[in-house]
């Protein structure tokens, strides 16, 4: 399962289809008592934790409240917290940033998002899309199709506030996927969440970056990071880490590249490897 090799300093983490347990809804998924123990049982001989995952601050956080937790990343990035433990949820969706400067947020203007969204409609009618910001998703659809927790308003993009977004969401048919690709702005960048959610976010506003940052304030190497994730999003961070462990049900490109392949989110992979290399 893992090779002997020096003792890492941080570990980092992807949620969903990493640290996560499937389940039949999205609010379902957990964390097992083991992947905690495990996550302690590291953090209590010295070697840092930080999540890097693309929810949001109102269903990560929940989770990440139960881990000894150094450093977050939320929205792949856009978000970063390098004090946890100094922030609440009021603090991490607000407007506004601490001038103590903990408190990260790599994203746009609202109104530039506003702009691409009505755009890409006037090319795509019917294609459901959104825009993220302050943990409140404003859409033209009903995003219970996906969330049965998340603040949504429905929007023709005329009325979204001012201020700074976090990404924009689209749920694309198969049929709009090619057209929709040749229509991304060339000042976002794009990916892709399970094979279904397309974000478009800040360039800088991803999980390699989000890994350099939380190495900075954290005074760690990226050549001291373990990362483990299952997805695409996840390629930038594992291929910087100095050792990147991809999940058994991580998507091929994703194990291509890797360093490392653990069992699966759902046999507590994670927390299996921590438990071996200590």
């Amino acid at each position: 399962m893992t090779t002997k090799r020096p003792m890492p300093r941080l570990l980092v983490a992807d949620l969903d289809g990493t640290l996560l347990h499937d389940a039949a809804s999205f609010e379902e998924r957990f964390l097992t008592g083991r992947c905690v123990a495990a996550i302690e049982r590291a953090h209590d001989q010295g070697i840092k934790f930080a999540v890097s995952t693309a929810r949001p601050v109102s269903t990560a956080l929940p989770i990440i409240n139960r881990l000894p937790v150094d450093a977050c990343a939320y929205l792949n990035g856009a978000l970063i917290d390098t004090k946890p433990s100094y922030s609440d949820e009021a603090m991490l969706i607000g407007p506004d940033t601490p001038d103590d400067g903990h408190l990260l947020r790599v994203g746009f203007p609202a109104s530039r998002g506003c702009a691409v969204c009505r755009d890409l409609l006037d090319a795509m009618p019917g294609l459901r899309l959104g825009i993220v910001m302050h943990d409140v998703r404003y859409t033209n659809f009903d995003v219970r199709v996906l969330w049965q927790t998340q603040s949504y308003r429905l929007t023709d993009f005329t009325d979204v506030p001012d201020g700074m977004a976090d990404k924009i969401i689209i749920l694309p048919d198969a049929s709009q996927r090619d057209q929709l690709a040749a229509l991304i702005p060339s000042d976002f960048a794009v990916s892709i969440s399970e094979g279904i959610m397309w974000m478009l976010s800040n360039p800088r506003a991803n999980k390699g970056d989000a890994l350099d940052t939380l190495c900075r304030h954290l005074g760690v190497s990226e050549h001291d990071t373990v990362s483990f994730g299952d997805d695409t999003i996840d390629i930038d961070m594992l291929s910087r880490s100095g050792y990147g462990v991809a999940v058994a049900n991580a998507h091929p490109e994703l194990k291509a590249i890797a360093d490392g392949i653990c069992p699966s989110n759902n046999d507590d992979g994670v927390a299996r490897w921590i438990e071996a290399l200590l």
